[in-house]
């Protein structure tokens, strides 16, 4: 049996539905239920419900064989696990952001305050890739307020369309990462239950292969 980590939402539909077209039999997991773990002994397959920040925990230790998450869980996480496929979906930037004004004067600005909703992706970037120190100021939501009431110069949190930026007069000053839907495995199981796993793995990228496909032909 596989143990599948998803997170209640527009993501685990996604996923349910692209197992689905693979092969899989998942109307376990549609069961409206509020048990956190719906498993379905004859397809095989278990699902535990999680929260979208914990998904690479339960898989790091085994808790789950599989998860899926969004990119910038993983980059904030952190976690010792095998990123596999790149589902495509759910597809976003992480993004600097800030007031127009400060386009292309992010580096002359000294001692700045950036607030996120992720510190670790946060530090990353601005001590890795920007080198530079700063201070950060972690919030949990709203973080477009930071810069209006002068928490911080700027913010660093994903962007879909950007509409809720342009109404409180942000925008998109740098790109740290294009953010999608990724497929992880658990290291361990990849060996143990590779019998299962890699048919699975491969039902999904030929599904994948289909889609991109019939998309070209659309357009």
């Amino acid at each position: 049996m596989i143990t599948i980590a998803l997170s209640k939402g527009r993501l685990a539909d996604q996923t349910l539905l692209l197992l689905e077209d693979a092969g899989y039999d998942c109307s376990a997991a549609k069961e409206d239920s509020r048990k956190l773990i719906l498993e379905d002994a004859e397809a095989g397959l278990r699902f535990i419900m999680a929260k979208p920040a914990d998904v690479p925990t339960y898989v790091e230790y085994g808790a789950a064989d599989i998860g899926v998450v969004g990119k910038d869980t993983l980059m904030e996480e952190n976690r010792q696990l095998y990123e596999v496929i790149d589902l495509g979906f759910g597809a976003c930037r992480m993004c600097v952001c800030g007031p127009e004004r400060l386009r292309g004067n992010l580096d002359r600005i000294p001692n700045k305050r950036v607030a996120s909703k992720y510190p670790n992706i946060t530090r990353a970037y601005f001590e890795k890739t920007k080198r530079e120190s700063v201070e950060i100021i972690k919030l949990n939501g709203s973080v477009e307020l930071a810069p209006l009431v002068g928490l911080a110069e700027v913010i660093v949190d994903i962007v879909e369309s950007g509409r809720t930026l342009r109404e409180n007069g942000l925008d998109v000053l740098e790109v740290i990462a294009d953010i999608s839907a990724r497929l992880v495995v658990n290291r361990v199981a990849m060996k143990m239950k590779s019998g299962e796993i890699m048919p699975m793995l491969e039902a999904i990228r030929a599904q994948l292969g289909k889609d991109k496909e019939e998309r070209g032909q659309q357009l």
